[in-house]
């Protein structure tokens, strides 16, 4: 379990086939890899990642086809910078909100409008996501706790206050590049269990 509040932005150092259906990525991060161990979760770029080794600051982890076919992590490259977050800790502060590191689906910038101090960042939002999105509710965006700002059925947008700009890789991204999307999993578990009541 995270909370969608980013450690560091670590650096892929190389993401290779790793044999049939899945790769292996390695990913430089001092901070996360301060205390890893093998076993360990981690969240690159919103997906959570069982550490395999960590050696000199660079954690190695398995990504099976699974994971390739439903992030955006198929289309980083040695160099990529990515968010990067350690699973929460109990007794640890909530800063963000409750995020699985399951990534829903993958979504585009669909537009970037510069405001005061902030930004505006749009969103396309896939149609069988769309349902789980309210306004001012939570969402996250490769591994990011946001706010979102508005929805409609196509589409969200979040403010992005200089401090996350600086500090993730959604700063850096331009219109058209893949972001990771997960959902509230409260509001996947409201609709299982009012489901559950009309059968």
């Amino acid at each position: 379990m995270f909370t969608g509040i980013i450690e560091e932005l670590g650096e892929v150092v190389r993401l290779t086939d790793g044999g049939g259906d899945s790769a292996v990525i390695a990913v430089r991060g001092p901070v996360v890899t301060s205390d890893a161990r093998h076993g360990d979760s981690i969240a690159v770029n919103g997906v959570c990642l069982t550490v395999i080794d960590n050696v000199g600051g660079v954690f190695t982890a398995d990504v099976m086809g699974e994971t390739l076919r439903r992030s955006s992590l198929r289309t980083l490259r040695a160099g990529s910078q990515v968010n990067l977050e350690r699973a929460a800790a109990l007794g640890s502060r909530l800063g963000g909100h409750l995020v699985q590191g399951h990534v829903d689906g993958v979504a585009e910038i669909t537009g970037r409008e510069p405001a005061d101090e902030w930004e505006v960042v749009r969103f396309s939002l896939p149609p069988a996501l769309a349902k789980y999105v309210v306004e001012k509710g939570s969402i996250t965006v490769d591994g990011v706790s946001l706010t979102v700002m508005a929805v409609d059925d196509a589409s969200f947008r979040i403010g992005m206050i200089p401090t996350t700009a600086k500090l993730t890789v959604l700063g850096s991204k331009a219109v058209g590049d893949p972001v990771n999307l997960e959902v509230d999993v409260i509001a996947k578990y409201v609709e299982k269990m009012l489901g559950a009541r009309h059968v």
